[in-house]
């Protein structure tokens, strides 16, 4: 039987990196998390009152006291049950899914782990099927991320390297075509996409680099009133751009 403390330093990157494992929190996100990865799901643990409800996932239940289950969670109000989740293979690398699908997104710097797990959720939602991350990003399997997914965060998959420039001309060689998202573009509203593509994320201060935005097919912008507000929010904008471009 594994130390509480193995559980508590799932939050810290490295050790979540070590072992291969991370915490989804509260049952709607473990319902959703076991809709589309039940066999990711390698531990369930509960709070004294909820031991019976964490049995209808069919996983090993471990039951703690309520001081035990509060000392590991990262949430101030605990929800009383939580789940072990395996990382899956080659998540931090750089080798692509052999089939990555037609919707992608790349993401490049984007630090708040808030936005990075709503993107996540996002692109689940309009039926994307990957998301490539920069090494500057947010780790999407951090607490904070993993509860702005909603438990979606398994529903893509997932590349988080230093190497993201690499992985963006190796989707190009493939055939897809790089959207770079930025202040000056086209008109997301004029850009019709027939083929398979990657819409590229900055980070909301520095935007794309130029290393990316060289490569890109395409730079889109999403039109506001720039007299009343500079920019959107990453996740905001990503989500329009989704919306436009997604399989839904």
């Amino acid at each position: 039987m594994k130390p509480l403390s193995w559980y508590r330093d799932l939050r810290d990157p490295r050790n979540r990196r070590q072992n291969g494992c991370f915490l989804v929190e509260g049952p709607r996100a473990i319902e959703q998390l076991h809709l589309c990865a039940p066999r990711e799901i390698v531990e369930i643990l509960a709070a004294e009152s909820f031991a019976g409800d964490a049995a209808r996932f069919g996983c090993p239940v471990r039951s703690l006291s309520n001081r035990q289950f509060s000392s590991i969670v990262s949430a101030k109000t605990p929800q009383g049950i939580a789940a072990v989740v395996r990382i899956p293979e080659g998540t931090y690398g750089d080798c692509l899914p052999e089939n990555p699908g037609s919707r992608l997104l790349l993401l490049e710097g984007i630090q708040d782990p808030g936005n990075v797990g709503t993107i996540i959720r996002t692109a689940s939602a309009f039926d994307f099927s990957g998301i490539a991350l920069s090494s500057e990003c947010a780790d999407p399997f951090s607490p904070k991320a993993v509860q702005a997914s909603a438990g979606s965060v398994l529903s893509v998959w997932l590349r988080q390297s230093a190497g993201c420039l690499d992985l963006a001309r190796n989707l190009q060689q493939r055939g897809f075509s790089l959207v770079a998202a930025t202040l000056t573009g086209t008109p997301v509203k004029d850009y019709r996409a027939d083929g398979p593509l990657v819409i590229m994320l900055g980070s909301e201060g520095a935007g794309l680099s130029k290393e990316l935005l060289e490569v890109a097919d395409m730079t889109v912008t999403i039109p506001i009133n720039r007299e009343k507000v500079e920019s959107l929010n990453v996740a905001v904008a990503g989500a329009i751009l989704m919306n436009r471009f997604g399989n839904i």
